[in-house]
């Protein structure tokens, strides 16, 4: 019979899962990549959340098994050694896209209007809103730049195209796109009044966004991260905001989760922090596992997972 094991997981049930697995079906909650190879050992197909799939898992698992990731990402996945041992891997990239693309709009609205730094400053017992709004364009002279045009990008514009906004984005891997003017990273970073990051974390964008770059903005420019957090430097994001060389920034993902207690992002000014939240709805979290349950039930017929990971 074929093993099915869940790693770890944070849902109130895995009743889709067990339902698309049958009998053999095992739930873990794994830590460290040692718990991990334990469970899934002789396993033919692995379920991943958050733990860590090394080379020891990949090694126990059955020849041509299926690792299936809960998830947009597979950084915690060790995909050289999943392909050394003719493993299949799958992700859920579009469980939540609708979700992500809203949150990352709403939170750049907020920023361009200053909503966030206007609510503090009234807190603080003040009441002057050209002081704390200043300087301001109007949507239709704002400059929205895109650092990535793939599925989220793309429903982000989709999303602002009402507001007026003159388009600009940077992605290696599109040419041209209706109203969007197409540029060179240099360009986006100092021509853009706001940069909504949408690129996974490779060699080439993992902290691409540090001291450096940032000095190359705009002062009144601002950043939204809902991507990956290893895309900002950010500590050089701290000192940036701190100095006023950017005017503010919007987070919902970070280098570490949870945001460590003595991060220098906590004390930063015109900050908008999010506890990675751009993902959830209710409906999507049953899409994920729905989804999910899916891929399971493909793997026991031989067939590849709906969403393959690059390998």
């Amino acid at each position: 019979m074929s093993r099915v094991v869940v790693t770890d997981y944070t849902f109130p049930t895995l009743t889709q899962e067990q339902a698309a697995a049958g009998a053999d079906f095992t739930a873990h909650q794994c830590r460290t990549a040692e718990d991990v190879a334990a469970a899934v050992a002789g396993a033919q197909v692995a379920v991943v959340q958050f733990a860590p799939f090394g080379p020891a898992a990949a090694a126990a698992m059955q020849k041509g098994g299926t690792v299936i990731r809960y998830g947009v990402g597979y950084n915690n996945i060790d995909l050289a050694a999943c392909a050394a041992h003719g493993l299949r891997v799958g992700y859920v990239p579009d469980y939540c896209a609708d979700e992500v693309a809203e949150h990352t709009a709403a939170l750049a609205l907020a920023m361009l209007r200053k909503l966030p730094m206007m609510d503090a400053s009234v807190r603080r017992g003040e009441w002057a809103a050209v002081k704390v709004a200043k300087p301001m364009k109007p949507f239709g002279q704002t400059r929205f730049g895109f650092f990535g045009l793939g599925q989220i990008g793309r429903a982000v514009l989709t999303r602002l195209r009402g507001f007026g906004f003159h388009f600009m984005a940077h992605d290696p891997g599109v040419t041209a796109m209706d109203g969007v003017e197409m540029v060179s990273a240099e360009e986006l970073l100092k021509r853009a009044d706001i940069i909504s990051l949408h690129a996974p974390a490779t060699s080439v964008t993992t902290e691409y966004f540090n001291a450096a770059r940032l000095a190359t903005m705009q002062p009144h420019a601002m950043i939204v991260n809902s991507a990956r957090g290893q895309l900002i430097v950010e500590a050089d994001l701290a000192d940036a905001l701190t100095r006023g060389v950017i005017a503010g920034a919007a987070l919902d993902v970070f280098h570490v989760e949870p945001l460590p207690a003595d991060s220098p992002l906590r004390q930063a000014p015109n900050l908008l922090l999010m506890p990675h939240a751009a993902w959830y709805s209710e409906v999507a979290i049953h899409r994920l596992q729905e989804l999910v349950a899916e891929d399971i039930a493909r793997a026991l017929r031989g067939e590849g997972p709906r969403k393959p990971v690059p390998m």
